[in-house]
């Protein structure tokens, strides 16, 4: 059986052609909910009844990595003959578009839940409790976390409109630098000791993501400097500020929060805490499993290698996959950085997770079982040589130490 691919011949199957809108259960997910939380307040179960608004979360943390083990891998790459065409089928894109639009009712009407006083309608007596405000805060913020893969599947475009919607998008989260430095920084340096978003073997996640967090911002602004410098123009002349990528990304969330917080309140506060600090760490703990321990070499004319496969993790269990638009397909992404997420494969030869970025999110949280899981796989990618790895500058002596120029995978896993 053959499938359409727009504009070319019918010779391949996308299986997962229209799976793809399986995304936009994300976005709806804290809509989706209601009905439940609604009956449980019903049968006076309210305590109960804010339990399903944390849907994200629970989302997250538990139903994708159940997900993910019991439906196993994809195992399907897209053949030579197709690529253009697929790359072409605007089917794709428009599943991407369409989840922002959802994004953003989320945000709004998660921002009318934390704040309402009166939400008889759904079954409460006057507002919702602190563990139910809690519970929409962190599943929108999960929505906008998710979100920012959206951008990043955008922002790698070269057409204007999905550039900006991948700034509009990043808006919820705080996080529009990611536009500016993703691009031009990490692509650049990643899998590298000078990138902030590539991690360190040995290095924890909590070390990690202030290092990130703090390099990309910084990286954000200078790589926009030099490059309104280089036309000519200062930075710091205000008639730049609206081409600067890194001050309009930062203007669009003080926008967006300014006129929440005038419609519904300085109550909203912590709402808005929750989804630039929260959202912006699930992008961070993905950062930090796609990369773990891995590096570049440096020639003999002090330049690093060209990124390939190698230098990124993959993991191609399919349900994550769908959720993410193929980000999982890491390896391929980084050598192919325009690519789009329909086209992207998997190779059997890339260094590949243990489990997909569903189930592994949750792990990075907890230092020595993210060791135990990944230390040994860091050094098997290297042949036993913990040497040529990118290892954490304040463990690098005790690492060397433990493990010498050819630790062994009994050494790490003990």
């Amino acid at each position: 059986m053959s499938t359409e691919v727009a504009g070319g011949p019918a010779i391949w199957q996308d299986k997962k052609r229209h799976l793809w809108l399986l995304g936009l259960v994300v976005p709806t997910m804290l809509f989706l909910v209601l009905p439940l939380v609604w009956a449980l307040n019903k049968a006076e179960l309210h305590t109960a009844a804010q339990l399903p608004l944390y849907i994200g979360p629970i989302l997250l943390y538990v139903i994708l990595p159940a997900l993910d083990l019991w439906i196993g891998s994809d195992g399907q790459n897209p053949p030579d003959e197709v690529m253009e065409a697929l790359e072409n089928d605007r089917y794709y894109r428009y599943a991407t578009y369409a989840y922002i639009p959802f994004q953003y009712a989320s945000a709004i009407f998660g921002a009318y839940l934390f704040t309402a006083s009166d939400l008889g309608w759904l079954g409460f007596d006057g507002s919702l409790g602190w563990l139910g405000k809690i519970g929409v805060a962190m599943t929108t913020a999960t929505v906008a976390g998710v979100g920012i893969n959206t951008a990043h599947e955008l922002g790698h475009k070269r057409e204007s409109l999905e550039r900006w919607l991948a700034k509009i998008t990043l808006a919820q989260v705080c996080y529009g630098h990611f536009y500016v430095e993703h691009n031009r920084g990490h692509h650049v340096r990643v899998a590298t000791p000078e990138d902030p978003a590539s991690s360190r073997f040995g290095e924890t996640f909590w070390e990690f993501l202030p290092r990130s967090t703090a390099g990309g911002i910084r990286s954000a602004w200078e790589l926009e400097a030099q490059r309104i410098r280089r036309t000519g123009k200062s930075p710091w002349d205000p008639r730049t500020w609206w081409g600067n990528d890194a001050i309009n990304a930062l203007a669009m969330s003080i926008v967006f929060w300014g006129a929440m917080i005038a419609v519904f309140g300085v109550a909203l506060v912590p709402y808005v805490l929750v989804n630039a600090f929260y959202g912006s760490s699930l992008l961070e703990s993905v950062n930090y499993l796609e990369h773990y321990g891995l590096v570049r070499q440096k020639q003999a004319s002090g330049r690093y290698e060209r990124c390939t496969p190698q230098h990124s993790w993959n993991s191609d269990h399919i349900v994550t996959n769908l959720f993410l638009y193929h980000l999982q397909r890491h390896s391929d992404h980084h050598a192919n950085p325009t690519r789009r997420y329909q086209t992207l494969r998997s190779f059997d030869d890339s260094p590949n997770l243990p489990a997909g970025y569903g189930a592994l999110i949750g792990v990075t949280y907890f230092p020595p079982v993210w060791r135990k899981l990944m230390d040994h796989r860091v050094l098997e990618h290297y042949g036993g040589d913990i040497t040529r790895a990118n290892i954490s500058p304040r463990r690098r002596a005790k690492i060397l130490a433990r493990y010498g120029a050819t630790g062994t995978t009994e050494q790490v896993a003990a």
